[in-house]
């Protein structure tokens, strides 16, 4: 496994865990620890066995933002670009073909808020902290902040956060539907752990094609979506997996998913 200065990647049987490791930064991201997420996610991508992904922080900060002291001097392209790679990268943690949960242990602002967006659900300690505080800084959200968030929460809810640079609690953003549950902070990683092997016991093949429904289908004409739907239940069966779940159900057994 690639040893990185910022990012730790640790596969536990079929789940495996970032955790994003630069705390006297609170886990702000400069292009080095972007490039080292990047290249965490497709290692992840590559191997078979994961079936779920699990993204959180060390110490008290989830991600804490951008690494502002490395982005003062940007030049306009340099920002654009700087912007390009980061949304590339959360775009193929939105893409990866496992379910990703944030795991959000603290502050998750501004590109933290937005890496915690990339994931399929976020749950939350109850210490966690949520903004896109940007406009304080004369700059907008970068990483796909004004367009994810906007699909979490509605966009009356969105203009509100973005224009105002709120910070908001984990309780708070549970209520407006932006994280899926908030739990104790001593909890937090095993309450994400029981929901990940809970997936992961399910045919994988099964949530990866919800996965990717879910992901296309709400920019679809609703008719289009329910055909893409229909293909991919069609598809299930021509799979070893739909007859060992049917079977193990039929025979009041637990399955024993191959993924094939």
């Amino acid at each position: 496994m690639t040893e990185r200065k910022y990012i730790r990647l640790a596969v536990d049987s079929s789940i495996a865990t970032i955790t994003i490791d630069r705390p006297e930064k609170l886990n702000a991201i400069d292009a080095e620890l972007l490039s080292e997420l990047g290249s965490a996610i497709e290692e992840v991508s590559g191997a078979k066995a994961v079936r779920c992904l699990i993204i959180t922080g060390a110490g008290k900060a989830f991600v804490a933002g951008a690494d502002i002291s490395a982005m003062q001097e940007m030049s306009a392209s340099e920002a654009e670009g700087f912007a390009l790679r980061g949304q590339a990268v959360f775009d193929a943690i939105e893409n990866l073909h496992v379910p990703v949960i944030a795991a959000v242990n603290g502050f998750a602002l501004g590109g933290g808020c937005e890496l915690a967006m990339a994931c399929d659900f976020i749950y939350a300690s109850a210490k966690a902290r949520f903004g896109q505080p940007e406009v304080a800084l004369g700059v907008i959200p970068g990483f796909g902040g004004t367009q994810r968030l906007a699909r979490r929460v509605g966009v009356g809810l969105a203009r509100e956060l973005i224009y105002t640079g709120d910070m908001i609690k984990a309780d708070r953003a549970l209520e407006i539907g932006l994280v899926n549950r908030v739990v104790d902070p001593e909890a937090l990683l095993e309450e994400t752990l029981t929901v990940a092997k809970k997936i992961c016991a399910k045919g994988p093949l099964a949530v990866q094609a919800c996965k990717g429904l879910l992901l296309t289908g709400p920019e679809q004409p609703l008719p289009n979506a329910n055909r893409a739907e229909a293909l991919a239940f069609g598809r299930c069966f021509d799979t070893t997996d739909q007859s060992v779940g049917m079977k193990a159900f039929l025979a009041k057994q637990d399955p024993a998913f191959t993924g094939e």
